[in-house]
């Protein structure tokens, strides 16, 4: 008998960051991609600090059982039981680190320690601490200050220990690892060896220099780390504008209560208490010991020293068959609709269809909504043109993109000196959805044109995300998207919509409804099933809708990478569905919702998951597939995900990332490899019949 019917969210996340874990310990991965995972798996667990840890910890502060919210444990229970995954989770990712520098060892790759070092790697660790590493460096004695420095947040420091020779004093004093330089410093090549250390312990190798002017028995230094609560605090001003509150509210951002304190556990006992007295931190359930480097999330940009061999081979994108970069792409699109799923196809198509609007002269109108971008973004660029060629140009920019307040008020700045229309959103609602329209005056007619995503319209993660893209000129569907921007305009309206799905009025019921459908077909005894790709699913109203499903008969296979509330596979409750998750070179990130509708199969792509904020507390679009090629490819899509047998893991009530396990004498079949051979055949199916 199960004590609770969901998954908590929490575990169930931090679940997932174990398989980004596993791939770092996977020794069929290369080596130094396996640095990589264990870089992500690090950045992956700064934010959930910052974010979720840190929701929590405010709520067991508050005294309030949170019961209800937390679907079953306490919050007081759940800050401690975190605490106790992390330890685990922290201790074996150094283990791993550990074996891979073992590994790198027997490809002639050294990490040295700074008493490591050759005569000739002396000399070059001095010309580079003088000229390079010096004056970045920021050093603060503390001992006489009146007030103690603000560490930042995610930043690595090292805790300074000086005993005097003169009555044996304690100095103590603290140097922020800077971040404008690379931490991992290359080393000169010797016998065809690669030497790599990392910038701490060229700091420790220069301790004597830096503190020369004080007369020390001795000098320690060992790594500390803060994470800070990531809450924005939005005041009410009515005389600031949104763009001032959000700029307001980042900066503050830096004071944010402290949630984890993590140490180098060979540190002193009176070294520790001195940082912890000082920066008021009294939990235990927020110090963490660790081992002697932290911000291990800077593995994710390991220099590959020349060493492809030790990296995943790198796919080219592909062009989409049929539709080439060298024509117009608004003809090709006024014909047919067409799919772009990135990382396997190129993401040149959305930045190419941006700059033909922006200089086709029938082009009159240019909106889209914007979440995340790229550094040095071509979208902006092809934005800005298209203004300065006299198209208004409308853009909904998302102020409270988690980590990306900064960059996106920046933007917002840049597009509004450019005479760009903007939008900064609805009070209570972020705006997560992917679209864009364009009006173009066709035989004295408005023809609208657009493409509508489930990922973010971003240069660098369209690189390493799974996304899919709908470009079309299907005209019902394109009058929806402009409703959506006359929502943002006027937003105490209830719009209707015939072809789009839009969050947050429409798509919990809508989707309750499909599924019920599905329920109605299976008591039939008509054939039905329900195919659900998404990042995370949490919301316990839709779990239960789909245990209602699994009940009725109705088969249900869920591809879920994240958090996965849901219990499969429980007689009585969930007998009929199975749900997987793949971890892989690249982060599956596509939501395509697929519903059998007894032989008459409906496909739809979306920009939200199953969770309570996408559902009721976003702006979302999910987008039905028209186009019978195009449903035909996200079926596949979805089945080749499923056949996976290399990297897919099965969720299941025992969190313990059992993997889907090939059959005697089944071939290897590793998804993300089979799509992209899937598109390579598409392309020599088409030149076969060209």
């Amino acid at each position: 008998m199960l004590k609770y019917k969901y998954i908590d969210r929490e575990k169930s996340w931090l679940t997932f960051n174990a398989r980004v874990l596993q791939e770092a310990a996977d020794e069929s991965v290369p080596l130094l991609d396996r640095l990589r995972f264990l870089g992500i798996f690090s950045n992956n667990l700064d934010e959930f600090f910052r974010v979720r840890f840190a929701a929590i910890r405010r709520l067991s502060l508050s005294g309030k059982s949170g019961q209800k919210i937390l679907g079953g444990i306490s919050a007081q229970q759940s800050v401690k039981d975190i605490t106790e995954i992390v330890i685990q989770q922290q201790s074996e990712s150094l283990r791993i680190l550990n074996s891979i520098e073992t590994k790198l060892e027997t490809e002639n790759i050294f990490m040295v320690h700074e008493n490591d070092i050759s005569i000739e790697q002396e000399i070059f660790l001095k010309d580079f601490f003088i000229q390079k590493l010096s004056p970045e460096l920021i050093t603060i004695i503390l001992n006489d200050l009146a007030e103690f420095p603000v560490l930042k947040d995610t930043v690595g420091y090292l805790a300074i220990k000086l005993v005097m020779k003169k009555d044996a004093e304690i100095r103590y004093a603290i140097i922020e690892i800077p971040n404008t330089i690379n931490r991992f410093v290359v080393l000169p090549s010797t016998d065809n060896k690669k030497y790599v250390i990392l910038l701490d312990d060229v700091i420790r190798h220069n301790l004597s220099s830096i503190f020369n002017i004080f007369d020390y028995e001795s000098v320690s230094a060992h790594m500390i780390k803060i994470t800070r609560d990531a809450q924005l605090e939005i005041d009410s001003d009515l005389s600031k504008s949104m763009l001032e509150k959000i700029a307001s509210s980042v900066k503050d951002r830096r004071i944010g209560e402290p949630v984890r304190f993590i140490y180098d556990q060979l540190i002193a006992e009176d070294t520790l208490q001195f940082f912890l007295d000082k920066m008021k931190i009294v939990s235990t359930d927020s110090i963490i010991p660790g081992g002697r480097y932290h911000n291990r999330r800077d593995y994710m940009n390991f220099p590959n020293l020349g060493r492809f061999d030790l990296l995943y081979k790198t796919n080219v994108p592909l062009p989409i068959p049929g539709l080439s970069l060298e024509g117009s792409l608004l003809e090709k699109i006024s014909k047919k609709d067409y799919l772009l799923n990135a990382p396997y196809q190129t993401f040149s198509y959305l930045t190419k269809f941006l700059r033909e609007a922006a200089l086709d002269p029938k082009v009159t109108t240019i909106k889209i909504t914007l979440y995340r971008l790229a550094k040095n973004s071509q979208i902006i660029s092809s934005l800005v043109n298209a203004a300065k060629n006299g198209k208004k140009v409308t853009v909904q920019i998302e102020l409270q993109a988690r980590f990306d307040e900064a960059s996106n008020i920046s933007y917002a700045e840049q597009m509004q000196t450019e005479g760009i229309e903007l939008i900064f959103g609805i009070k209570g609602l972020k705006v997560h959805s992917k679209v864009c329209v364009i009006e173009r005056i066709e035989e004295g007619k408005i023809k609208r044109y657009g493409f509508i995503s489930t990922g973010n319209f971003n240069e660098q993660t369209a690189k390493i995300y799974t996304d899919v893209t709908l470009f079309t000129s299907h005209q019902h569907i394109l009058k929806d998207v402009s409703k959506i921007f006359e929502f943002f305009d006027i937003n105490y309206r209830l719009y209707r919509y015939k072809h789009l799905i839009v969050s947050p009025h429409y798509t919990r019921s809508r989707f309750n409804k499909l599924i019920d459908r599905e329920i109605a077909h299976a008591l039939e005894g008509k054939d039905t099933f329900i195919k659900l790709k998404m990042n995370s699913l949490s919301d316990f109203e839709m779990i239960d809708k789909l245990y209602a499903a699994s009940n009725a008969g109705v088969k249900i296979q869920l591809e879920v990478r994240g958090i996965c509330s849901l219990i499969p596979g429980v007689q009585g409750m969930s007998e009929n569905i199975e749900a997987i998750s793949i971890v892989d070179n690249y982060l599956e990130h596509s939501r395509i919702y697929i519903f059998g509708n007894a032989g008459e199969t409906e496909v739809f792509i979306s920009s939200a998951d199953f969770m309570t904020r996408n559902l009721d507390g976003r702006v979302e679009v999910t987008c039905p597939i028209y186009d019978p090629e195009i449903k035909n490819e996200l079926i596949d899509n979805f089945d080749i995900g499923w056949n996976g047998n290399v990297k897919a893991r099965y969720h299941s009530e025992k969190l313990d990332n059992k993997y889907k396990v090939r059959q005697e004498k089944e071939p290897i079949f590793r998804a993300q490899l089979e799509a992209y051979k899937y598109y390579q055949n598409k392309i020599e199916e088409l030149a076969n019949i060209v």
